[in-house]
């Protein structure tokens, strides 16, 4: 009866920020299950509003299944509150250590915001369980234009899809240009995804030279001219697993190749929302050629399973709608009303803020633990790629490292074309803490120290 909600002024409706205290403060424990709000009138005296913005805070509040009112007796908190009540002890150890996940949020403000976000979708729960449009409504492709948009891209909606993850969009996208057989170019390391995809296809993957910027455009001109390739495939930005990040100018020469010879490409922008300003993405060169994929699972979480593609041109985009209709059947719709409504309300921006620097503080952990060894990194990135001192070999250090709780996965995974080298991949995303972050990669540098001194 006598809370008072602390409202940020984030620019929302007022009775948006009243109904996201309410979530922020059952989160906190300042609202339990069974309390009653302060009757409207009363709450609008004290925050000096109009009785109507609260009443359309408390409604909001009552459709996001925070509250639950009962005419006569008032406004009452309700016991399945914004937390979805106790958390699952198994599905919150659940954790692949083998992927290359992001920094996850901790900040109880925009934990309590992705949790109202939640509860706002749950309000329409039962048609979310419906069978709906492949690649997303119109309302879901909105969002999407406007979470592209950061990335400079402003393409029609008829070329967007809403997809169901970047892998199995990669799969889509290849089972339309290209045949068994055909030859698909990509960096000599690269994302292991695409190796599993080339094989299922039976496509056969040529690997181009890279430098710290990239593929080489005369490399690339030349595998087209000896290949015959069907398609490019690119990760140009913090680059998975060697963190490179492709700069403006090298984009543009490989773009002109591209362009002169008129091979599409597919771009896999997984990580090019989170630095702090990536160079504009390939297909902004090229768009009549470049599938763009902008998938969430790096900027958000990997659990939402969605990407935002644009196809080169609308006819391209129903043709991607009907390989997915045959691969997956559609994205899943509670995962995009989640998406959109996160994006809509501002908490996606504010996940992504947090993981860009999360990520910066645990690479300066890494730097600092690893100072002296041979790694590539990026300040943005979830991962270095660890090059092992002269005879330690990738299986020693997994060894060595077996059971402990951070993700190692040797070059054999990356590696396209030639031997693997003596490298790794260490994850520095996921659940784990800073402070356990360190000590595992003391651990690390003890093992390689230790080889180094003839341990």
């Amino acid at each position: 009866m006598n809370w008072v909600p602390e409202l940020p002024k984030s620019g929302k409706p007022l009775y948006l920020e009243i109904a996201d205290a309410i979530a922020a403060d059952m989160r906190a424990g300042r609202l339990k299950p069974g309390e009653r709000l302060p009757p409207q009138r009363r709450l609008a005296k004290r925050l000096s509003i109009d009785f109507t913005t609260v009443s359309r805070a408390y409604a909001e509040a009552r459709m996001r299944g925070l509250v639950d009112s009962h005419v006569g007796r008032g406004t009452f908190v309700e016991a399945a509150e914004a937390t979805g009540g106790r958390p699952d002890a198994v599905r919150g150890e659940a954790e692949d250590l083998t992927m290359n996940m992001p920094p996850e949020p901790s900040d109880p403000a925009l934990l309590a915001k992705m949790q109202a976000g939640l509860a706002y979708v749950g309000a329409n729960l039962v048609p979310l369980l419906r069978y709906q449009s492949t690649t997303g409504s119109e309302k879901d492709k909105v969002a999407a234009s406007s979470w592209l948009s950061m990335r400079g891209m402003v393409p029609k909606l008829e070329r967007i899809a809403v997809t169901p993850g970047a892998h199995p969009t990669i799969t889509a996208i290849l089972s339309i240009i290209a045949r068994p057989g055909d030859t698909i170019l990509c960096e000599e390391i690269t994302y292991p995804g695409l190796r599993a995809i080339a094989r299922l296809l039976n496509l056969e993957l040529v690997g181009l030279p890279m430098d710290r910027q990239g593929i080489l455009p005369d490399a690339l001109e030349a595998a087209i001219r000896a290949h015959a390739p069907r398609a490019l495939y690119l990760n140009p930005t913090l680059q998975n697993p060697t963190t490179v990040t492709m700069p403006t100018e090298r984009r543009l020469a490989v773009a002109e190749v591209l362009t002169r010879h008129g091979l599409p490409a597919i771009e896999d922008d997984a990580y090019g929302f989170i630095p702090q300003k990536a160079p504009a993405p390939l297909a902004v060169s090229a768009p009549d050629l470049i599938w763009h994929i902008g998938g969430l699972a790096k900027c958000i979480g990997s659990g939402l399973r969605l990407a935002y593609t644009v196809a080169p041109s609308g006819k391209d985009s129903l043709q991607l709608t009907q390989a997915l209709k045959a691969i997956s059947g559609m994205a899943s719709p509670i995962s995009m009303a989640l998406a959109t409504q996160w994006i809509e309300d501002g908490t996606a921006d504010g996940i992504r803020r947090f993981i860009r620097a999360e990520s910066e503080a645990r690479q300066e952990i890494a730097a600092q633990v690893l100072d002296g060894f041979d790694f590539d990194t990026n300040q943005y990135a979830f991962n270095i790629w660890l090059r092992l001192p002269t005879g330690f070999s990738r299986a020693d250090l997994m060894g060595r490292m077996a059971g402990r709780h951070v993700g190692i996965m040797p070059s054999d995974a990356f590696t396209v074309t030639g031997p693997p080298e003596e490298a790794v991949r260490v994850c520095l995303g996921g659940q784990i803490t800073r402070d356990r972050l360190r000590a595992e990669l003391m651990v690390m540098a003890s093992a390689l120290q230790s080889h180094a001194w003839g341990g």
